[in-house]
């Protein structure tokens, strides 16, 4: 008897899926961001990174955006093209790309005999009729593979499975938490990627021509948007359910990456204790000792001396009161530990 390939279960397990914020629910840092398409960078929703080379002259802004598939998510990204850009130079480029960290791929056996295959699921529309790409790119031996996907005007789910990449037994992912597989929905680019023979059929070493043949480009018209979520990936040849996710399962994987909040700063005026130090504790352990900011967010009493170290679990402040009367003040800081 003949059985059909199938994942080890074909249910939506729990942990199965390898993106975080796959439902568009976590925006941290803003909702909405006008004027983008000149830097890389992560500008709204958790997790979701612009990436654009050669400067190109298109602009777009980024959001979340409540008009997600019914029983899916409430929300999606949303591009909407603001500037065009028809004039395409060969080194341009527009991607939204998710990172992931070696340590969280290891399930996959990429690179050494038993590799698996990888199962990419995601709905997406458009205004109109596009051909997009889907790119796999293992950073840590410069190999990748890319799969082209259609939009509509309505909401298509589009499942992609990717061959094993079994090579010769050199490239798996490392084993840490540095980016190890970058998953890229390529949505514009120029000659540069373009000019080859799309590598589709299985995982290759990256010839720079052969990444994006034949897709569309977003920046043809201000009239353009592009919408995405409910992205999935997972081991095996089968797409299975949306795995759906606790929002505060959701969010604790997030701040791993990045984590913002308001602190409250107090002193009456008879205390003649005008510095002081906070130590602070994050919401939960970084993927790397974070970058820290802060700004003051109300009143003017006090001045940050400096931030004084941090590490993967907490962070400390010094700051210098100049009141001579009661006061309550909020900072608001910033940790970012991104890939």
């Amino acid at each position: 008897m003949t059985r059909a390939r199938t994942n080890a279960n074909v249910t939506a397990a729990v942990g199965r899926n390898m993106i975080i914020n796959g439902a568009m629910n976590v925006s941290q840092r803003a909702t909405s961001v006008t004027g983008l398409g000149a830097a890389s960078g992560y500008f709204t929703l958790d997790r979701w990174r612009i990436s654009e080379g050669d400067a190109s002259a298109g602009r777009f802004t980024m959001s979340q955006t409540a008009d997600g598939p019914n029983g899916i998510s409430a929300n999606c990204i949303k591009l909407d093209c603001t500037t065009a850009d028809t004039s395409i130079a060969a080194g341009e480029f527009l991607q939204v790309v998710q990172k992931i960290e070696g340590q969280n791929l290891q399930r996959i056996g990429k690179g050494v005999a038993g590799a698996k295959q990888i199962t990419a699921s995601f709905y997406v529309k458009a205004n109109a009729a596009f051909t997009f790409a889907l790119e796999l790119f293992d950073g840590d031996n410069g190999r990748q593979i890319t799969k082209l996907f259609d939009t509509t005007t309505d909401w298509v789910r589009h499942e992609i499975t990717f061959p094993a990449d079994v090579d010769d037994g050199s490239s798996p992912f490392n084993d840490d938490n540095a980016e190890s597989l970058l998953v890229q929905f390529t949505l514009h680019a120029g000659s540069n990627r373009t000019s080859g023979t799309l590598n589709t059929a299985t995982w290759a070493n990256s010839t720079t021509a052969n990444r994006f043949v034949g897709i569309d480009s977003f920046f043809s018209n201000t009239a353009n948007n592009f919408f995405i979520t409910g992205v999935q990936l997972e081991v095996g040849p089968v797409a299975t359910e949306f795995e759906q996710e606790d929002i505060s399962v959701t969010l604790a994987k997030c701040q791993r990456y990045f984590e913002t909040g308001v602190i409250l700063i107090s002193r009456q005026a008879n205390d003649t204790q005008r510095t002081s130090t906070d130590d602070c504790q994050f919401s939960v352990t970084k993927r790397a000792a974070p970058t820290m900011t802060n700004a003051n967010s109300a009143g003017s009493n006090v001045t940050v001396a400096d931030i004084t170290g941090s590490n993967v679990n907490s962070w400390r402040r010094r700051y210098r009161s100049s009141a001579t009367n009661d006061f309550t003040n909020t900072w608001t800081w910033k940790a970012d530990a991104e890939l």
